[in-house]
């Protein structure tokens, strides 16, 4: 069994103590790839280490919404000679965030604007926060991309998707996968698993989120990559699939974004 971390912050301080550990344990376990999205222009560096001490992490570079309250004007052109000199194969983790309180709306919405705009100049996936602020994430989308946003857009993972079956069938009509986590073991989460039941199954990812977004049986404790694998189990039972026929699927998926992301690389040079 392969199975693909598509969103984990393994460079986050929460994993100093046994950082390589954990890639190893994750590696043995069957997690073959693990995606690395930054948050903010500071954590740039440290995301580029932990992907070249960690050959299996593929970085991706971004400003969080949360983030946008300390980013600085210079941030975007910054983010802009990273994506150009290091040629990620997605930028992120960026978007819209509806939950934390005392967020700037206004600023947070322009600084997904204009990441958007420059993953459509380059050409790049993105790796999408959608946190209650779905709806408007899909308004920004289309005002980047157009109406018709298929055709320009190079799609990317809805990390965490948590929303309703039309928002679902607009993101994938746009390219992008439905990342899917811990919060979908949780047997109380009945909406997201009859989601996860009901989409095509070449739309789902499997993330961990972590050292976030624990699944139930981690009772709040540090999540990890080496937790994927019990997730595609569980997830698989709410499919009707093996954790074989699961994992492999949804290998498959998030490697046909990769294959979309070099396909525009090749057509950008």
């Amino acid at each position: 069994m392969q199975l693909i971390d598509t969103h984990c912050h393994l460079d986050a301080d929460a994993f100093a103590v046994n950082r390589a550990a954990v890639y190893e344990a994750a590696q043995a376990s069957g997690v073959k790839e693990i995606w690395v999205p930054a948050v903010e222009v500071r954590n740039f560096h440290m995301v580029k280490i932990c992907c070249a001490q960690f050959g299996a992490c593929r970085p991706a570079y971004g400003i969080h919404p949360i983030y946008s309250r300390t980013a600085g004007d210079n941030d975007i052109a910054v983010l802009q000679r990273w994506l150009e000199a290091e040629r990620p194969f997605a930028l992120g983790e960026i978007g819209l965030d509806g939950y934390v309180p005392g967020l700037d709306w206004e600023r947070q919405t322009k600084l997904f604007q204009a990441q958007l705009a420059l993953a459509r100049d380059i050409g790049l996936p993105v790796l999408l926060h959608l946190r209650r602020a779905i709806d408007p994430a899909l308004h920004g989308l289309r005002n980047i991309y157009g109406k018709n946003s298929a055709g320009d857009c190079a799609g990317g993972v809805a990390h965490a998707f948590n929303g309703s079956q039309a928002q679902a069938e607009a993101l994938i009509g746009m390219g992008f996968k439905l990342g899917f986590g811990g919060a979908a073991t949780f047997s109380g989460s009945t909406r997201i698993r009859s989601l996860l039941a009901n989409l095509p199954l070449d739309a789902i990812v499997l993330e961990t989120d972590a050292p976030d977004m624990p699944p139930a049986w981690l009772h709040g404790e540090r999540n990890s990559p080496t937790q994927l694998p019990r997730i595609a189990e569980e997830l698989a039972k709410v499919r009707g699939l093996t954790t074989g026929e699961f994992a492999a699927a949804t290998t498959a998926n998030a490697r046909m974004l990769l294959k979309q992301e070099q396909h525009a690389g090749r057509d950008r040079v």
